[in-house]
Parts: C-alpha cells; structure tokens; sequence
C-alpha cells in the first residue's frame, strides 16, 4: 500500500479558515431548520424567537461577528484510515493554530488552566480537546471541527441504566433532560444521544452524533426511525424556542450506538444549542 502524508500544517492550515467561519456562519442546514421550524410554528412567541435567530445568522454572516458571545471551546477530531501517516506534532500545531484564530478574529476566549485547582484564562483559548479516530476507510483522512458553548455541554449528562430500561429507558432518560436542562441551553437544541460502549467511551458517540448533519439521515432503519421517536417526544415537551413554549424544542436529534457489556446501558445526552457550530473536512 502506498502511504499518503498529511502535514500537521495541513490540519493548522484548516482550522484557521473554518474557526472564524464557524464562528460567524451558521451550518446552512441549520439555518435551513430554523427556517422551517419558523414557518411551521403555531405559538407566537417561539416564532418571534425563531426569526430572531434567523435574522440574528444574517446579521452575524454578513457583518462577520460571531453569531454568540460564546464561541466555546474547540473540539477537535482527526480521523484516520490505513495508508495515512501524519507529518509533524500535530495536536501542538492544532494548538498554534487555535490560539491564531481566536486571537486574530477577537474570538472569546473561555478556557480556564485548571477546572479545580486554577481558574485563570489561559488567554489564547487552548488547549483544544483533540482525539484520533482510526477508521476502516483506506486512503481517508478526516477532519472534524466543533465550537462548543459552555450552555449547551453544562446541560448534557451521562446515565448508566440497567439494560432492562431498554428503548424506552433511553427516551425516557433524554425527556428527562431536556426537561431539566433544556432552558439553560438555547433551545431549539440539536440533541446528540451514545448508546453503549462503556462509561468513559459513551460521552464520545453523543458528542459524534452530533457531527451528522440534519439533512443526512441514519445509515439504517431502526436509527431513523428511533431518532423521529425521539425527536418527537422532546418536542412534545413543548418548551419551545427560548424555552417559551412552542412547537419546536428541537430541531433534530442524532442517535449514536455501540456495543457494551451484557450488565450495561450507558446513555450519553450531549446538547448542541440552536447555533450548532460544527464542520467536517476531508484532507
């Protein structure tokens, strides 16, 4: 097999392009959400809030400021398959490169050096929180790219349920969430949910979830199916835009499993708030 090189400066390269850009532009599909949950809307003050977060994308588009005060922390995942090999330091580089973009686009920084034991701002928003993926994809070198608010992962959790919860367990444990939670994290939320693996792993399939696009369905049936049940019963909870009450409490929740032990169910809920900041990029 012919090996392919990807530079750690290739990785640094596309993080300065796309944090400014995630940080100013809205994913065009969930603007394209917001704008059918706005139309559809049947309570009038959701609706107002929608438009608001509509007009607040253009505003922040055009103008190139960042579409929240929180421009979050920078979770960084490089996925590889076999015949690539890396180049360089590349997770120092991803720092560089973090620290770069922030600073030039006067992007806020939100990272303290010590979450018990010293919280200074580190002033140049780094460390990101980075991971290598491998992946059975000959040849692939893969990017992901997510900006994520302190609101949104503050309002996510990680329950260990006895595998007699079954299905209905796990819906029962995300309503229970977003009841809790939802308001604190700037419905309408795009709800990434990991189901298995183990108590460590499970948070990470919720957080990669959320990578999927709303416009790009589950590979299979029963997740599809499961993610509309799902989807479905957050929104009856009625809580709404801005948690004001309204039809949508969600735009799209995107279900992630593994396998785990005979004994376990572990249940990861990671809310992505309504401007879910996040892109994928092949290298």
């Amino acid at each position: 097999m012919v090996m392919k090189t990807i530079s750690s400066n290739t990785v640094a390269d596309a993080l300065l392009v796309h944090i400014p850009r995630l940080a100013t532009v809205l994913p065009s599909d969930i603007k394209e959400a917001l704008i059918a949950a706005r139309n559809k809307e049947t309570h009038e003050r959701a609706r107002i809030v929608l438009e608001q977060l509509v007009e607040n994308s253009e505003i922040a588009e055009t103008d190139r400021v960042p579409l929240c005060q929180d421009t979050g922390t920078v979770w960084v995942c490089l996925e590889i398959g076999p015949g690539i090999q890396m180049d360089g330091n590349v997770f120092a580089n991803v720092d560089k490169a973090v620290a770069s973009a922030f600073t030039n686009s006067r992007l806020r920084m939100s990272v303290v050096k010590n979450a018990l034991l010293d919280r200074t701002n580190t002033g140049t928003n780094t460390p990101a929180f980075c991971e290598w993926r491998f992946i059975p994809e000959p040849g692939v070198a893969r990017l992901r790219i997510m900006l994520k608010g302190g609101g949104s992962d503050n309002a996510s959790r990680v329950v260990m349920l006895t595998p007699s919860a079954g299905r209905q367990g796990v819906i029962d444990a995300v309503v229970e969430c977003v009841r809790e939670k939802a308001a604190n994290a700037c419905p309408p939320l795009v709800i990434g949910v990991g189901v298995g693996s183990t108590f460590d792993k499970v948070p990470n399939l919720a957080k990669r979830a959320l990578m999927r696009p709303l416009d790009e369905l589950a590979s299979d049936a029963e997740t599809q199916e499961f993610e509309e049940e799902l989807l479905a019963a957050v929104n009856a909870t009625g809580i709404g835009a801005g948690a004001l009450g309204g039809d949508t409490t969600a735009l799209g929740v995107r279900v992630m499993t593994a396998p785990c032990h005979i004994a376990a169910l572990p249940v990861a809920i990671n809310m992505g708030c309504s401007a879910m900041r996040r892109v994928t990029v092949e290298l």
